[in-house]
């Protein structure tokens, strides 16, 4: 690894989306300043970064200007053709003015302008480019418009022409490295796949209860009237901390609120479970859903689950910052994963957190979801909302006494042991420094000669 700067090869990440909400493309930042590389990351501001990212030295944060609010009011055509526009050049100039490397590494999607404005640059500055290929852009722009729309069909072409000139890449499933192959004709990929990062971790029952203490602050469901209690943790004169007995159970789910995470799903469940608990309260805990994210459609259902006026289940939509996150993962007893993958050939981070937290995740089917959770061994796979208000019943039942529950429970926290195993680091070394090190390796050859 090198220690002077002047030794350090730089590498370009470019994200044309908020920076904050693209963790594996922090991730490699870090794994690449870890391997002796200065990396320049090129995207939007938005959410904070992770704050390993903000704190490493070698890592030189570059944010474009976004595209003007006031274009949004035009109509929806226009608007995204002068939003494209608008990136295309800001990004390229970006490039330009920045600091010179010799790779470059895209977050795909979004691919359009990112991937032949990367390409052009990479071509006139001799920049190796690579893509970091986590889905499709095309099968995400389809959800919005229909999927036959002459637009979908050209993000589809850009992907498939510029994706070909690519020197090579990473890819999140050996599904979507099957399908780059035989249906893009894009060889040159590695499967790489997301692995929790290092914060992401099962708490401790005290470290449960006073971050859930802090909770209650903002959140009454979380508060009880003695001193230095929550309703699920309390803490005793003896300074010792254990779980009541009579605790409600928590559930949790992360969702971007847009169409390929139908939060619906979970509403029916949860409307279900609403009506079988008042009439079994003996046999079924109140329930606390937490669902964290931000999108478009946050609102919306936010409206609908406020006028049921649930008696039994609380649903908080709170916004958590990188560092109380994990934490809240950790003290769930039970995650939800309503991502559908628009391609059908990516995965859901979410569950990848959750499983570094320690938590089982219960996760709509699709057809790349089984390279990651596995029905009854580290997760719950469902197809339909009544198959999800089942799947939920059937967990909570008897909770937190049943001794079904502890079991089962114990056979899935066996699994997540296994998983927790492989880190991200290792992984990264194996899969992505090759792309990476060659000119580092070439030039040490030549000095040492």
């Amino acid at each position: 690894m090198a220690d002077d700067e002047e030794e350090r090869d730089h590498v370009t990440i470019v994200v044309l989306g908020d920076l904050g909400h693209s963790p594996r493309m922090n991730y490699h930042a870090l794994s690449l300043t870890e391997e002796g590389f200065e990396v320049n990351l090129v995207g939007f501001a938005g959410s904070k970064p992770q704050v390993e990212v903000l704190s490493d030295e070698h890592i030189t944060l570059t944010y474009m200007r976004p595209f003007p609010k006031f274009l949004n009011s035009l109509p929806r055509l226009l608007a995204y053709i002068l939003k494209v526009l608008w990136q295309a050049v800001i990004l390229f100039f970006t490039l330009l003015t920045g600091p010179r490397s010799r790779k470059l590494l895209l977050q795909n999607p979004p691919g359009v302008p990112a991937m032949p404005v990367c390409w052009f640059y990479c071509l006139v500055t001799q920049t190796k480019f690579y893509i970091d290929w986590h889905n499709y852009g095309f099968t995400i722009l389809a959800l919005s418009v229909r999927p036959n729309h002459p637009i979908v069909k050209m993000y589809k072409w850009t992907e498939k022409i510029f994706g070909r000139l690519a020197h090579g890449g990473l890819c999140v499933t050996k599904a979507m490295k099957v399908d780059l192959e035989q249906n893009w004709g894009i060889k040159k990929v590695t499967v790489l796949y997301d692995r929790p990062a290092a914060r992401f971790f099962p708490v401790t029952t005290e470290e449960k209860h006073d971050f859930l203490m802090k909770l209650s602050n903002t959140y009454p469901c979380f508060s009880s009237p003695s001193p230095d209690k929550t309703v699920f943790t309390e803490r005793y004169a003896d300074g010792r901390v254990s779980e009541c007995e009579d605790r409600p159970a928590m559930l949790i789910s992360s969702t971007s609120w847009t169409e390929d995470e139908d939060f619906s799903i979970l509403f029916h469940a949860l409307k279900d479970y609403e009506h079988v608990r008042a009439e079994f309260p003996d046999h079924y805990p109140p329930l606390i859903v937490v669902v964290t994210g931000k999108g478009p459609m946050k609102d919306y259902y936010s409206s609908l689950v406020a006028d049921q006026h649930w008696m039994h289940v609380k649903v908080i939509t709170p916004w958590m910052s990188a560092e109380d996150y994990p934490k809240l993962l950790a003290s769930a007893d039970l995650g939800v994963c309503l991502h559908y993958s628009s391609s059908g050939l990516d995965l859901p981070m979410k569950v990848v957190d959750m499983f570094g937290c320690g938590i089982p995740v219960a996760a709509i089917d699709y057809p790349a979801l089984s390279e990651l959770v596995h029905h009854n061994e580290n997760g719950l796979i469902f197809k339909t909302k009544e198959e999800l208000a089942n799947l939920l019943q059937d967990w909570f039942r008897g909770f937190p006494r049943e001794t079904a529950v502890k079991e089962t429970y114990y056979d899935f926290h066996k699994s997540l042991e296994e998983f927790r195993k492989l880190k991200w680091h290792p992984c990264w070394m194996c899969n992505a420094l090759p792309l990476f090190n060659d000119e580092i390796i070439d030039r040490k050859s030549l000095t040492s000669q």
